[in-house]
């Protein structure tokens, strides 16, 4: 009788699993296709698919890793991590730069495998506990991640620290009530860097603002991010997708270390530029 009650049980509890997760399957190819994994600058290094970028950054205490990409990526991540030398169950701190299934698919996992603990911005720190389901948009259409239970609530400008890598969390709201952005320093044998992890401010919306009655500050949200991140300095930047910052563009698998390839400002501002427009035209709607 216990054996049948534990098939029971299994069965049960993949149903359930089947009910919280559900991402879309039309997305980009290059959401989901490996790889090489590399160093961008100092101790932070690249470990994501080609187009949804997840980021290692090495300490002496530990590793943090920002993003994990579709619940699928976690092999793929794994193994970059491995390619690079280090260990997978080193990682001690868990970011997030918004919360979509297509950032962090596999956080669950990977929280549960290595016992890190998880930093989120307090603005989708619901969004994630429910598993995208109290999303502002996702939600409606039933784009579901297994639900995670946050161990640490950060506001704009707070720091977290791990060995000798101290980042300051930035608040980018808009794109999710909670989207942020990581700041921090790095070096290597030849200079320092102020690198910037960037939550491009995009809008998923086919609607008019006025029409998201859950999130009534979007628009306001919108406008603030855009005109913060005008305002940072950095040397060096990425972002949350690849494409963003034209990494399939800048290098090929392979290549050597030249951190110099994404230190290219005028980019960034163009990014910008161009989802400033996407932003007045949704506006004027």
């Amino acid at each position: 009788m216990r054996k049948y009650a534990v098939i029971f049980a299994l069965a049960m509890a993949g149903q359930f699993q089947a009910q919280i997760v559900n991402e879309p399957k039309n997305h980009s190819k290059t959401w989901s296709q490996p790889y090489e994994p590399f160093r961008i600058a100092g101790n932070l290094y690249y470990v994501g698919t080609q187009d949804l970028a997840s980021y290692l950054i090495v300490t002496k205490k530990g590793n943090i890793l920002i993003n994990t990409g579709l619940a699928d990526s976690l092999p793929m991540i794994k193994n970059n991590i491995r390619k690079l030398g280090f260990k997978y169950q080193d990682i001690k701190v868990l970011l997030l730069t918004q919360a979509h299934y297509d950032h962090l698919g596999a956080m669950a996992a990977i929280k549960k495998e290595t016992g890190a603990k998880l930093y989120v911005d307090y603005a989708d720190a619901d969004v994630v506990k429910s598993g995208g389901k109290s999303d502002y948009e996702m939600g409606k259409y039933g784009v579901t991640f297994a639900p995670i239970n946050p161990d640490y609530i950060l506001k704009d400008k707070d720091f977290v620290t791990l060995g000798d890598t101290k980042l300051m969390m930035l608040h980018h709201p808009g794109h999710t009530k909670g989207s942020c952005s990581f700041l921090f320093e790095t070096k290597d044998n030849k200079r320092n860097y102020k690198v910037l992890i960037a939550n491009m401010p995009t809008i998923i919306i086919d609607h008019k603002f006025s029409d998201v009655a859950t999130y009534p500050n979007i628009e306001k949200d919108y406008e603030y991010t855009l005109n913060e991140m005008k305002k940072l300095d950095f040397d060096i930047w990425v972002a949350s997708h690849g494409s963003q910052f034209g990494l399939l563009e800048k290098r090929k698998p392979k290549d050597q270390y030249n951190p110099k390839i994404f230190m290219n400002k005028k980019k960034y501002m163009d990014e910008l530029d161009s989802l400033e427009k996407a932003f007045i035209e949704k506006k004027s709607e």
